[in-house]
């Protein structure tokens, strides 16, 4: 199920944030983002993706499993499932950068790119909602979060549909961003650096 969130931002991130990860900074820009699976890369037992997304089409709210999947085995109408389902790869599938730790069955985190906004969204499952906060995960998702406030982006962790965004310097609640909302960000001087303040408007 491709993310579908469309997240609109008004963004005032200039500050300098540092990298503090082996990564080359192209690696983390959306736009080079590969969209098909790569080599040696497939879902196997792997069908996190059918519990924590919404699927409208299917009246599947998120956080539950499809009626239609097997968990630990597939999809039981693969060859006539929806094409929400059929477009979607996470990006542990298409991002060979993301180590075997990444992939969802092992993390209970899905990563997705928003379409709109570029935004890193990790989906975590709610029978594991804290998964975010162990290791490595957190760690590497905090140094995330500082690259992509370099290119002017967010980290936003969700479980269900409330949301959590994520700093360098500390962890925000934001709870339910209803349709049609935006996330405001500006920057601020704290007794530590360069900081933000972030918070969701209605649409």
């Amino acid at each position: 199920m491709r993310s579908s969130k469309g997240f609109a931002t008004d963004k005032g991130l200039n500050a300098s944030f540092p990298f503090g990860d082996s990564l080359d900074s192209s690696q983390l820009d959306p736009a080079q983002f590969k969209v098909e699976p790569a080599l040696g890369r497939n879902c196997g037992s792997c069908t996190l993706c059918c519990k924590v997304f919404e699927v409208p089409v299917l009246e599947k709210p998120a956080g539950s499993w499809c009626k239609h999947c097997q968990p630990g085995k597939g999809c039981g109408i693969w060859e006539t499932r929806p094409d929400h389902c059929r477009a979607f790869y996470c990006l542990w599938m298409t991002q060979t950068w993301l180590a075997p730790e990444w992939k969802p069955d092992i993390s209970k985190i899905v990563i997705t790119v928003d379409p709109l906004t570029g935004f890193l969204l990790f989906q975590v499952d709610p029978g594991s909602a804290n998964a975010w906060k162990r290791e490595p995960y957190y760690s590497q998702i905090k140094r995330w979060s500082a690259a992509y406030l370099a290119k002017g982006l967010l980290c936003l962790v969700f479980v269900n549909k409330a949301a959590t965004v994520v700093l360098p310097d500390r962890d925000q609640v934001l709870g339910v961003i209803p349709p049609g909302g935006r996330i405001l960000t500006r920057e601020r001087l704290s007794s530590l650096g360069a900081t933000l303040d972030v918070e969701v408007v209605a649409g």
